[in-house]
């Protein structure tokens, strides 16, 4: 009697049969017409379309005889502008590294097992990451002297110095939350298994918990920096020199309605070309250091 062969089972997927495998569809995937309209690609095209049509328009109606065009002011007022952004960027940097590591101090202590020590630094977390930005910003520049002296030696404080204590002031509440949240979201086995090892608390804090919240922070982090960034233009309204500052005084110097938009047009674009690129990256951090729990 002929028998039929016994089919071979699929080298893909050990220990099943072929005929148990699920049907394949040789069909294409069907287009996403979400992703394809909101694709980074796409809304910066659209984005740069639209700053195009804009100083497109401003400048087909400087038609004023006498007066230089839109495109020559922007030019010439490019370098302060661009000095005041860097003031900006030296503001954010500075801020965000002041509030990342007392946020890192006081997420540990929010994790504490003393509870006084808990609940303290969790009401000192909610307040100053329910409190208004610009608000903190008004009570460091009032608060804060406007000169120190140490040991007999007068020393200034600067207005933008006071901005970075006041802006690193929330920064430091929202760090506190994500490293609150990425200890706890450590499984316990790790606590277990460096206790077994003769661990104490503080050295698995430092050893074995901290390392791993690296990848579980750094995308909200860097988020938190973009934010940040475009935060700073608060510190023009209680007197420090930046790009808003420096753009109020060249509209004011020129004196012409027609520079207004395109004007702060152009700042927003120095802002976007900053921060944009720190938005993609933080998109792929997070689909590269995605933690299933």
């Amino acid at each position: 009697m002929w028998l039929r062969p016994i089919p071979e089972p699929d080298a893909r997927v050990p220990g099943h049969m072929d005929v148990l495998l699920p049907r394949r569809s040789h069909q294409p995937p069907a287009l996403n017409w979400r992703e394809a309209l909101f694709n980074p690609l796409t809304l910066t095209l659209v984005f740069a379309a639209l700053i195009a049509s804009v100083i497109g328009t401003a400048w087909a109606q400087d038609g004023t005889p006498g007066q230089a065009s839109i495109p020559s002011v922007l030019l010439k007022w490019t370098p302060l502008l661009a000095q005041g952004f860097g003031y900006n960027i030296l503001i954010s940097v500075l801020s965000m590294a002041v509030g990342t590591l007392l946020g890192v101090l006081l997420g540990i202590l929010q994790v504490s097992p003393v509870f006084v020590i808990r609940k303290f630094a969790w009401l000192v977390t909610q307040f100053f990451r329910n409190a208004p930005w610009l608000v903190l910003l008004f009570y460091a520049i009032l608060l804060i002297p406007f000169q120190v002296t140490i040991f007999g030696v007068t020393m200034p404080f600067p207005g933008w110095l006071k901005a970075v204590i006041g802006l690193s002031l929330p920064v430091m509440a929202y760090m506190s939350e994500y490293v609150r949240g990425a200890i706890q979201s450590v499984p316990s086995g790790q606590w277990e298994s460096a206790e077994s090892l003769g661990f104490s608390r503080g050295q698995t804090m430092r050893m074995v918990i901290l390392p791993q919240t690296v990848k579980r922070i750094l995308p909200n982090w860097m988020n938190l920096y973009a934010v940040l960034t475009m935060a700073t233009p608060l510190v023009s309204i209680i007197g420090v020199d930046d790009i808003m500052g420096y753009t109020r005084s060249a509209l004011s110097a020129e004196g012409r309605p027609d520079v207004l938009i395109p004007m702060y047009l152009y700042v927003l674009c120095w802002f976007f070309i900053y921060c944009y690129p720190i938005s993609l990256m933080t998109s792929r951090l997070e689909r590269r250091y995605s933690v299933k729990l």
